[in-house]
């Protein structure tokens, strides 16, 4: 997408990452949340896409050990079908990649129908289902998984 830039999020951004939380899911995490990922929490890792220098999405994950559990993936509805996800994703799995991250886990809702197609053209598959995990609504999620093909498993 034109315009589009991908950074590290930083502690300034926490407001943003909240509003854009808001504008996203019906389960927002607070901006007290987002003040601690992004000052205190070392395990965390967030990304902030800007199109001509207006918010429109984050990818965020905990690097635990070698893997990364996906926090949030979220894009402004304005937004979405331009890529933006995908880019924040590819991005996101580079920059950790690059830390030494082997696998990548996320929990997306059972009825996330573009999300989940989004995932499995990372290469995440379906490992696992948490009953009743959306606090909202008690929706499913599935739990998927995107792991590094070892050399003898090609």
């Amino acid at each position: 997408m034109k315009g589009l830039v991908i950074r590290r999020a930083q502690a300034k951004d926490a407001g943003t990452l909240a509003d854009l939380d808001r504008a996203c899911f019906s389960d927002p995490w607070s901006l007290k949340s987002y003040q601690e990922e992004l000052e205190k929490n070392v395990y965390a890792f967030y990304l902030l896409a800007e199109v001509d220098g207006r918010p429109a999405g984050y990818a965020g994950l905990w690097c635990i050990l070698d893997e990364g559990h996906i926090t949030n993936v979220a894009v402004l509805p304005h937004f979405r079908g331009k890529h933006v996800a995908s880019a924040l994703l590819r991005e996101l799995m580079a920059q950790t990649g690059a830390l030494g991250l082997t696998a990548y886990t996320l929990e997306v809702r059972r009825s996330n129908h573009a999300a989940i197609r989004l995932y499995e053209q990372f290469g995440f598959r379906v490992e696992g289902v948490r009953p009743h995990y959306y606090q909202s609504d008690g929706e499913d999620a599935l739990l998927m998984w995107k792991r590094e093909e070892k050399e003898g498993n090609r």
